[in-house]
């Protein structure tokens, strides 16, 4: 694959590297991020913009999506064998960068590993009541039966209406590069109306593959409906975290390097159009995941 030293989410340089070896317990240590697939590129592109000088580690878990189908038990553990090979990588902080991820596992992981953890619903709701009070979600099966941004919404804000929808066919069509297809649009707005009906004045990405639609969401949606990022806000947060623990990178950030527990190629195909440029992906199987995370225990 080819390495691309063109712009990409603003940042100028080599963002697409492979084997460069970081130096940890530093603040020049990447951030790590991750998600099911595809999806937390928009997060990615969102901490290049915000963040441009922070290294990061990149890591797609495709040979285990969708997460929204997948049980709360389930999705716990992926996270805890993630984190537990960020931390080998010598991460200084993560971004859960997959709200399936921090709707069913975010509080039990944040006290078990000694590193910050922070997930997307608390500042994607936070920025949601500050935009209107009529809210709609669209989110995967898992998060939205959750309720993690109803008690989100309602804390930041008690006199909000939240009605959220589980849209399960979403991630699949975007990871089978099917944004562009009339299906696509048809499932939609069978997602949207009930929200319309509501008369929503904001809706909130609930899953970080949902950005790539938002040609088609907006075609559907009355012009009046706010549309409400969580990237925006977390990576912001993440920002004002390194602030406070003086982990910034003062030194030239190294290229992003990308893994996936799934097809390299399938993943650097899509993610090429997503970034516009063809990233160097490697792959970790989901058996090294597993095995690393039964041989260690997270740090207390």
């Amino acid at each position: 694959m080819v390495r691309n030293t063109s712009e990409v989410g603003g940042v100028s340089g080599n963002r697409f590297g492979s084997s460069d070896r970081f130096i940890t317990g530093q603040s020049s240590a990447p951030i790590g991020l991750f998600d099911s697939g595809v999806g937390g590129l928009t997060v990615l592109r969102e901490l290049y913009r915000q963040l441009p000088h922070e290294s990061v580690i990149y890591f797609g878990d495709t040979a285990r999506l969708p997460y929204g189908t997948r049980s709360p038990a389930q999705i716990l553990e992926y996270v805890r064998e993630i984190l537990t090979w960020m931390v080998q990588q010598g991460v200084k902080m993560v971004i859960m960068a997959c709200n399936t991820s921090s709707a069913l596992a975010l509080e039990a992981v944040q006290s078990e590993f000694d590193i910050p953890i922070l997930g997307l619903i608390l500042p994607g709701s936070r920025a949601a009541v500050q935009q209107g009070r009529r809210i709609g979600v669209i989110a995967t099966p898992a998060t939205a039966a959750s309720h993690a941004y109803r008690h989100a919404i309602l804390e930041a804000d008690p006199t909000a209406q939240v009605w959220e929808v589980g849209c399960p066919e979403f991630v699949p069509l975007i990871e089978h590069n099917r944004v562009n297809d009339p299906y696509t649009a048809a499932i939609a707005q069978e997602y949207l109306e009930p929200l319309i009906q509501q008369r929503i004045d904001t809706l909130i990405y609930g899953c970080t593959h949902y950005p790539y639609l938002a040609p088609i969401l907006r075609q559907i949606l009355p012009s009046t409906v706010t549309l409400v990022d969580p990237a925006v806000s977390v990576v912001a947060a993440a920002a004002q975290e390194l602030d406070l623990l003086a982990l910034k990178n003062v030194r030239p950030p190294l290229p992003t390097r990308f893994y996936v527990s799934g097809s390299p190629l399938t993943f650097s195909g899509l993610a090429a159009q997503w970034l516009g440029c063809t990233p160097v992906v490697e792959q970790v199987a989901v058996s090294t995941l597993t095995a690393l995370s039964a041989s260690q225990v997270p740090t207390l």
